[in-house]
C-alpha cells in the first residue's frame, strides 16, 4: 500500500507541492520516498500518516538531491532514527548509498533501484513489483513535463532513462511522480514523455532552418510570446537540446559579436533570487541550473545548412 502525503509548498516549479510517499513494506515497516522540503508541519504529517497505519518508518529514500525533495530528510531521520538512502553520486548528506541496478530492502519488501540520470545525475527511480508501481521523482511527473537543464541535467541521458523505463518496466501500471497527481497508465505516460522530447527537438531544428539563431530567437519561434513568463525555463531546456545536437555534430555554435540585450540577459541569466523568496529561489535555481551564468551569446546553425 502506498500513501501520498503532499507537501504544502505549491509553486510554478513544484506544481501543487512536492509529493512524499509512505510505502507499507510489511512487518510494520514503512519506507518514506522523498521526505520533501524542510517544513516541520510536513514532517509531522508524514509521521502521523505512518502511525495511522500502525507502521514505523524504517528507511527514507531520496530520488534525487533537489531541495524540495530532500530538505526534510535530516528532521525526519532524527525523529525516526531511520537511515537515509540516496544515489552514490549525490552531494546530499545521507546514511547509505542506494544499490544502483540492485535492490532496496525494507521490511519484507524489495524495491528495484534504477540509475536514472537526466533530470539530475544523482537520480534514482524505484520500482515496487507487488504493486507494479514506479516512483519516478522528477523524471516523470503527474502533469506537465520535467525540466532538463544543464549543468545538473542533460538531454540524451534523460531520453535514455525514458527508453529504459519503457523497455524494462513494461508491466508497470502506476507512476508515483514527484509532483502532480498519481498516474494510472504508466506506459502511456512514458511514451508521452518520450514523444514530447522528440517533438521539441524537431521544433528546435525547424527553428534553425532559416539560418543561425540564438537561444532567445529559438525560444520565441518555438514557444511564442504569450508564455513569456516561462521563457527562462524554456531557454535552459532548449540549451540542453542544443548541447546534445552540438555534441552529435548536428549543429554548431559561434559567438555573436555583441553584448546581450537586457531582454536576452533576463531570459538566459534570470536573477531568480530577486523575484521570489529564498526557499523558492533555491528550488528554481536547482531546477534551471541558473547558477551557471551564460557569459557569451551564441548563434546556432544547422551543419550543412
Amino acid at each position: 500500500m502506498v500513501t501520498l502525503v503532499r507537501a504544502p509548498n505549491p509553486s510554478a516549479m513544484t506544481l501543487t507541492g512536492t509529493n512524499s510517499y509512505v510505502v507499507d513494506c510489511g512487518n510494520g515497516a514503512a519506507l518514506v520516498i522523498d521526505p520533501g522540503p524542510a517544513i516541520g508541519a510536513h514532517v509531522e504529517a508524514l509521521v502521523a500518516a505512518t502511525a495511522a497505519q500502525g507502521l514505523t518508518i524504517r528507511a527514507i529514500a531520496l530520488t534525487h538531491g533537489h531541495p524540495d525533495h530532500v530538505g526534510a530528510a535530516p528532521e525526519l531521520a532524527a525523529a525516526t532514527a531511520a537511515p537515509v538512502y540516496a544515489h552514490p553520486a549525490t552531494g546530499v548528506p545521507h546514511t547509505r548509498d542506494v544499490a544502483l541496478e540492485g535492490e532496496l530492502r525494507v521490511g519484507t519488501t524489495a524495491l528495484r533501484a534504477m540509475d536514472a540520470p537526466g533530470h539530475t545525475f544523482d537520480h534514482v527511480v524505484l520500482y515496487l513489483p507487488q504493486e507494479r508501481s514506479l516512483f519516478t521523482g522528477d523524471v516523470i511527473l503527474g502533469e506537465g513535463t520535467s525540466v532538463i537543464a544543464p549543468p545538473g541535467g542533460a538531454m540524451r541521458p534523460y531520453q535514455r532513462t525514458l527508453h529504459r523505463l519503457a523497455d524494462e518496466f513494461g508491466d508497470a501500471r502506476t507512476i508515483y511522480g514527484g509532483h502532480g497527481p498519481i498516474v494510472r497508465d504508466a506506459q502511456a505516460k512514458i511514451e508521452e514523455y518520450a514523444e514530447h522530447r522528440r517533438m521539441r527537438e524537431a521544433q528546435i531544428i525547424d527553428a534553425l532552418r532559416p539560418g543561425p539563431a540564438t537561444i532567445p530567437d529559438v525560444v520565441r519561434r518555438v514557444y511564442g510570446a504569450e508564455r513569456s513568463v516561462l521563457w527562462p525555463a524554456m531557454a535552459r531546456q532548449i540549451l540542453a537540446h542544443l548541447i546534445a545536437l552540438e555534441e552529435e555534430g548536428q549543429v554548431s555554435a559561434a559567438p555573436v559579436e555583441r553584448a546581450m540585450s537586457a531582454d536576452e540577459a533576463a531570459m538566459l541569466n534570470p536573477r531568480i533570487e530577486e523575484l521570489v523568496g529564498p526557499e523558492e529561489a533555491a528550488v528554481i535555481v536547482a531546477e534551471l541550473g541558473t547558477e551557471m551564468r551564460l557569459q557569451t551569446l551564441l548563434a546556432y546553425r544547422l551543419m550543412g545548412g
